[in-house]
């Protein structure tokens, strides 16, 4: 059983999704929007909400990461409770994966070599998205 991180936007869902998918060049991301799903009586979504994404999902390195819209009724609030982290391989890959991601975002802790690893950073995406980068020799 594997476990999945699910992250969650204000609106801005499609446009995180495609960034991600850029940055750790997956495949095309899967998505399905709230307006997809089947209508119920007496639960009517706007134009707008039709448009968010209701589930989209990357393959990155080997483990599936979900992500949605939050809809009208719903506080998100973004937080130091949830990071990614990402074990690479390859010490250009972590280089490169790490600079997309601080674009525009905050460097918590800049690429270095450390006890565990000799290419480690953090960085908070333009997202608000905890990424902690680490280079992990075979």
């Amino acid at each position: 059983m594997a476990i999945q991180a699910y992250v969650n936007f204000n609106g801005n869902c499609r446009e995180a999704v495609e960034f991600y998918a850029e940055v750790f060049r997956t495949d095309k991301p899967k998505i399905m929007l709230y307006g997809d799903m089947p209508q119920r009586e007496g639960f009517k979504l706007d134009d707008k909400t039709k448009s968010l994404i209701l589930n989209a999902e990357l393959e990155v390195k080997g483990s599936k990461i979900m992500f949605s819209d939050i809809t009208q009724g719903m506080e998100l609030v973004v937080g130091n409770n949830i990071t990614l982290v990402v074990t690479i391989n390859n010490i250009d890959e972590t280089k490169s994966i790490f600079n997309k991601l601080k674009e525009e975002g905050t460097v918590v802790m800049e690429l270095q070599e450390t006890f565990w690893s000799k290419s480690y950073g953090y960085v908070i995406d333009k997202f608000g998205i905890g990424w902690q980068i680490s280079y992990e020799d075979k």
